[in-house]
C-alpha cells in the first residue's frame, strides 16, 4: 500500500476504535510520537496506549486534507467538536514506521471532561 492508503486505513480503524487493527497496521518497532506526550515504541505498547486512549474517550477523526511525498504521509485533520491536528506518517514497506502527531491536548482534555495532567 502506499502512504496515503495507509493513512486512510488508519483512520478508519481509528473511528472503528480498532485498537488491533490498527496495530496491525504498524511495524514491529514503529515509533508513535505525539509531541505532547513521550514516543510510544513498539507494537505491544501502541496496542496498549490506543486501547487507553479510546477507554478514556470517544474519538472521531475527520480527514481534511492528506498530502504524500515518497514514503511518507501527512493527514489534516479535524473532529466533531473542533479540536485540529496533523500527522505525518512514515511508511515503509506498507507498514508505518513513524509517526508524530501535533494537537493541543489541553483542548483535547477539556472538551472531553478528562482531568488536566
Amino acid at each position: 500500500m502506499k502512504p496515503k492508503d495507509v493513512v486512510v486505513a488508519w483512520v478508519e480503524r481509528f473511528n472503528a476504535a480498532d485498537a488491533q487493527g490498527l496495530v496491525g497496521l504498524y511495524a514491529d518497532t514503529a515509533v508513535n510520537h505525539q509531541v505532547m506526550a513521550a514516543p510510544v515504541i513498539g507494537r505491544a505498547a501502541l496496542l496498549k496506549m490506543f486501547e487507553t486512549d479510546f477507554a478514556r474517550a470517544a474519538m472521531v477523526c475527520q480527514i481534511e486534507e492528506i498530502h504524500e511525498a515518497g514514503d511518507v504521509a501527512i493527514l489534516e485533520w479535524s473532529d466533531p467538536k473542533g479540536l485540529r491536528g496533523c500527522g505525518f506518517f512514515t511508511v515503509r514497506n506498507g507498514l508505518i514506521t513513524f509517526q508524530r502527531g501535533y494537537w493541543d491536548k489541553l483542548s483535547f482534555l477539556k472538551m472531553h471532561g478528562l482531568p488536566i495532567v
